[in-house]
């Protein structure tokens, strides 16, 4: 099925994450220590909506504000091959933020560039005048505000949804829908925080009140308030429907309002009702947190200064990128892990068939310290760096991480694979990783388990001495065998 063009109009910004873990607090004051660090960098606001909207296959056109300082130019690198871009003159320099990340969870953010959409272009008014179907994905930094003559005579004509922002103006009448949140579509009826809490199912109530209000104020055809885990609201100005989650998804959220957004104008460019487009923007939502959220789109910073290339032995972004890759194209991620000390039939088997399960495998080897503590002293038998060079010569291999603890839970929270293979001998107890795939949805997967085979089996029969061969007894001198 060729699904139908989209496109998207809004202001871009360029996110980057700075992601670490926190052991100790600093000697000078009570604030947390960030190590470990790890930069990515990934489209934002606007152009992280068109982004998911092209993951999909769709044909998409952005429409944005951009410059020349350094942030547009690297955001024009990140869209580059992905879309096509419109540009709008911009003001000053690219908005981006920065988020810091502690074990998966946000500490700080940071918010840099005042750039806002100087004005309207011919070829913007052209492409949106010649759209047949528009998102509206308003940030707050004018590119909507420049355009809106060219946008009220769209909504007239064809689909528009709007996604709109606390420091934007409303949709144009007319829009087919719009996409607040809770707290946004509370905000924007200026109601009051207390107002509709007193009744039972006070949040639904208060949202449906909202939704019915910005129907009539905006004069828009539809309203979907989402809810997070609870899904969303959809009211047409009377009787509201629930469109719930169909799981209970735990996860970095950032971004799902852009993920449902793209789906339900891309559904809605494809001729579907909007009941049908916002039930599937409700799941397409849902599987964005549990698969990692903006993990999907985000790439590996490069140092700002020149840095030694990484050995075998230094686990590197190769494997969350591959990830990535994969789940942004849709694709399942499948992880197995273990020491792989002495690679044998066993390991092959388990590989193998573990990498027919999805498409991409990501093998999870412990570090030599690691080894250590579970074996004992005289384990690794082979260096984490010839363990490495071995999988990874493997076809079914796809990349290698590296782990120091002596459980893969905190590389797995990052990598967050849809299937966790393990072997068949594990199939008695309940694995520690269990819960945490579980969280994201997904699956610890158990395969035939080859009997026999096992690095510490192969160690103690290649310490024994060579047993002699039995040689049949021969005549001296005579060549011939003795009677």
């Amino acid at each position: 099925m060729t699904l139908a063009p989209l496109l998207v109009v809004g202001d871009a910004l360029l996110d980057h994450d700075v992601c670490g873990r926190v052991e100790r607090l600093a000697p000078d004051a009570p604030v947390p220590v960030v190590s470990g660090l790890r930069r990515t960098t990934r489209p934002g606001g606007a152009a992280l909506a068109a982004s998911l909207a092209a993951a999909d296959g769709r044909p998409v056109t952005l429409v944005t504000a951009l410059g020349d300082d350094p942030g547009s130019t690297a955001l024009r690198e990140l869209l580059a091959d992905r879309m096509d871009l419109v540009e709008l003159p911009l003001t000053a320099a690219l908005p981006s933020k920065t988020r810091v990340l502690a074990d998966g969870r946000a500490l700080l953010r940071l918010d840099d560039g005042a750039g806002r959409a100087r004005e309207a272009t011919e070829q913007a008014c052209r492409a949106i005048a010649e759209a047949q179907a528009v998102l509206v994905s308003d940030y707050g930094r004018g590119t909507a505000d420049v355009l809106r003559e060219a946008l009220v005579d769209a909504a007239a004509r064809v689909s528009v949804v709007w996604d709109p922002h606390p420091r934007g103006r409303p949709p144009v009448p007319g829009v087919r829908l719009a996409t607040p949140s809770a707290a946004e579509a509370h905000a924007f009826t200026g109601r009051g925080a207390d107002a509709g809490q007193d009744r039972h199912g006070s949040e639904l109530h208060t949202a449906a009140q909202d939704a019915a209000w910005l129907v009539r104020s905006w004069h828009a055809a539809s309203v979907a308030v989402t809810h997070g885990g609870l899904g969303a609201l959809l009211s047409h100005g009377e009787t509201p429907l629930l469109v719930p989650s169909p799981v209970t998804a735990e996860g970095d959220a950032c971004g799902a309002g852009d993920r449902f957004a793209a789906t339900a104008a891309g559904l809605l460019a494809d001729g579907e009702l909007v009941e049908t487009a916002v039930r599937g923007a409700v799941h397409a939502a849902t599987r964005y947190v549990a698969e990692g959220g903006v993990r999907s789109v985000a790439v590996d910073t490069p140092p700002t200064e020149p840095s030694p290339p990484p050995s075998d032995a230094e686990p590197t972004g190769d494997a969350l990128r591959t990830a990535a890759r994969v789940r942004a194209t849709g694709g399942t991620v499948v992880a197995a892990g273990g020491c792989f000390d002495l690679l044998h039939a066993g390991h092959v088997a388990l590989l193998q068939a573990a990498r027919r399960t999805g498409d991409c495998l990501v093998v999870c080897v412990n570090s030599d310290a690691s080894v250590r503590r579970r074996k004992g002293d005289g384990r690794p038998l082979v260096p984490l760096a010839d363990r490495i060079r071995v999988l990874r010569a493997l076809e079914c291999v796809d990349a290698v991480a590296v782990f120091d603890e002596d459980t893969p839970e905190r590389l797995l929270a990052e990598l967050r694979p849809h299937i966790w293979a393990k072997g068949g001998d594990y199939a008695l107890m309940r694995l520690p990783e269990a819960s945490l795939l579980e969280s994201w949805g997904g699956q610890v997967v158990l395969f035939p388990y080859l009997d026999g085979r096992s690095t510490t089996g192969i160690a103690e029969r290649a310490a024994q001495p060579p047993r002699t061969a039995d040689v049949p007894a021969k005549v001296a001198g005579s060549g011939r065998r003795a009677r």
